[in-house]
């Protein structure tokens, strides 16, 4: 069985903020219990770390990037790979955002081919972008 992670333990991790709660969610993701993390708290944990930490974009990609490749980590009902690539998607500049590329890798874990978008910037890297004639 997987235990879940909510963001407010990943972002303790990842920026070390209030040493006492960082400790302690350091000794839950660095033992060997298999964890998942969702589409919302990766989304979630971007927007704290990029909104309220400041932390530049790149650097937060980077950082979530390190963090999917822990090998007791992984994301729920989405192929590790594609929430990969997802982040990576976003790493260039603000044009794709972290929200639309976890839809993005939901769509692919899916094996679907296409989306209904009217958002111009929805990554379509191996997917159709449908609209509504």
């Amino acid at each position: 069985m997987s235990g879940f992670l909510d963001t407010s333990i990943v972002v303790r991790y990842l920026t070390g903020d209030s040493p006492q709660l960082a400790e302690q969610a350091a000794e839950i993701i660095d033992r060997d219990e298999n964890l998942k993390i969702t589409d919302v708290a990766i989304v979630e944990t971007a927007y704290v770390l990029t909104s309220v930490y400041g932390i530049e974009r790149e650097i937060v990609v980077d950082n979530l990037i390190t963090f999917m490749q822990k090998k007791n980590i992984s994301p729920f009902a989405l192929e590790k790979g594609l929430v990969l690539q997802a982040l990576l998607l976003c790493r260039p500049s603000g044009r794709i955002s972290f929200a639309d590329a976890m839809i993005w890798a939901a769509v692919r874990s899916a094996g679907s081919k296409s989306i209904y978008s009217l958002d111009d910037r929805f990554p379509s890297d191996g997917i159709e972008i449908l609209v509504s004639s």
